[in-house]
């Protein structure tokens, strides 16, 4: 699937109308960070810290926001996705190395998304989860090889939708302390032993794949990237499609925190797996509660795994400097390679719970290593010409840089005390 398409096509307007037949690959994005590690580490936080990491999901969404919209400003003024930029523009080596290492991070979302879809094929119908990954692995393949673009941006929003749904529904069964949990979006805490949760949740909503899948994926809407007023136009279409697609992830990310802290920090359970949580919500909640936990459970799994197949076939191909077209041979490895070593992991995997949140650690390690290579080409006048960032961009890029570094430090030192 190659997204350029013939120039001067289209005369830029901004309108009510255009914009939502803009919007899609911010909800594609927003998909990756409502995965089922994304789901675990959440409901892990609100179990065992109540509402006091919600400050994590506020300071995450806010950083996405803006490294989002930068890895789309790449993908929109050049016409290359991160992978093909890195590739161009980077040493060899160097280049290698950043590139296997996001393949390794697709691999780990893909992981934590197919065990994720599993447990749920398991709340709902018994299935082994072993089973339910190969199950959750035909479907995804069938998915990515026999769909258009257009067709899986159409499924993915329809599970978005699905997925606020359920959430919304469930929040209307459950008591929350709204005064504790709004000064707990805004006040940063850091609860004993919390670091690897903090980690997990971060790495969770702030994930490498991502940011490759949204410089190629943003192209689907590419116009004529010679014209300088039509860039202009694009990128505040992009803009407010990231902050719309954001600000539900936000939403439905908050949601599992608050339920979880609703329902069972405040009756003293530890949670330590979803199936655990979903037979729990039902006592509580009734048992379509828990019924609707697994649907959603499973549509997450679903649609999170075909962006993180997208991902891996897109970082792979970009290593050859192409971009991601699933009739393309090396388009098609990446997503083998992406989808299948995921699957063969899980197959070793002990614990499933403990599987999805240090899959999402390994995200957090990987990230620094992706936004500092992001800053570098888009600060790069040779690559972005008139559009780098600026000076105060830069040192917006660079300070969520050195938090998350910062972060995985602190999460390197509270493994090693």
């Amino acid at each position: 699937m190659k997204f350029n398409i013939l120039k001067g096509e289209h005369k830029p307007r901004l309108g009510a109308i255009d914009f939502f037949k803009y919007v899609g690959p911010g909800l594609l994005v927003t998909v990756g960070f409502i995965d089922p590690g994304n789901w675990a580490s959440n409901v892990s936080a609100g179990a065992n810290y109540g509402y006091s990491l919600l400050w994590v999901i506020s300071l995450s969404t806010v950083m996405l926001i803006i490294l989002q919209h930068n890895a789309a400003h790449l993908g929109i003024v050049t016409g290359y996705c991160l992978s093909e930029a890195t590739t161009k523009y980077i040493k060899p080596v160097l280049k290698n190395f950043i590139l296997l290492s996001a393949i390794g991070a697709a691999i780990s979302t893909a992981m934590a998304e197919l065990l994720g879809g599993a447990i749920a094929i398991n709340m709902l119908f018994k299935v082994p989860i072993k089973i339910g990954t190969v199950i959750m692995l035909l479907i995804i393949t069938w998915m990515l090889f026999s769909n258009s673009y257009r067709k899986l941006e159409k499924w993915i929003i329809g599970f978005v939708s699905i997925i606020g749904l359920s959430f919304i529904f469930e929040l209307l069964l459950v008591h929350i302390d709204i005064k504790t949990a709004l000064v707990s979006f805004i006040k940063p805490s850091f609860p004993k032993e919390s670091m690897p949760i903090i980690m997990s949740v971060l790495g969770a909503v702030i994930m490498p794949h991502n940011l490759f899948l949204h410089s190629e994926i943003i192209q689907s809407r590419q116009w004529n990237i010679e014209k300088e007023e039509v860039i202009k136009k694009q990128l505040k279409y992009e803009f407010l499609d990231t902050i719309f697609s954001m600000i539900i992830g936000f939403a439905i990310n908050s949601a599992m925190i608050l339920l979880a802290a609703g329902t069972f920090f405040q009756r003293g359970i530890k949670v330590d797996e979803l199936q655990q949580a979903q037979v729990m919500l039902s006592p509580f909640l009734g048992s379509s509660a828990s019924i609707i936990f697994a649907v959603a459970l499973l549509f997450a799994g679903i649609s999170s795994t075909v962006t993180a197949g997208m991902a891996g076939g897109s970082i792979f191909a970009g290593i050859f400097g192409e971009p991601y077209d699933i009739k393309d041979s090396h388009s098609k490895v990446g997503v083998a390679i992406t989808l299948v070593l995921a699957a063969i992991v899980i197959f070793f995997i002990q614990n499933p719970f403990n599987g999805l949140i240090y899959s999402q650690m390994l995200l957090s390690i990987q990230l620094p290593i992706t936004i500092f290579t992001q800053i570098y080409l888009t600060s790069s006048k040779k690559v972005m010409g008139k559009f780098s960032n600026s000076l105060i961009h830069n040192m917006v890029l660079i300070a969520i840089g050195i938090i998350v570094t910062l972060l995985n430090l602190g999460l390197l030192i509270s493994f090693l005390k």
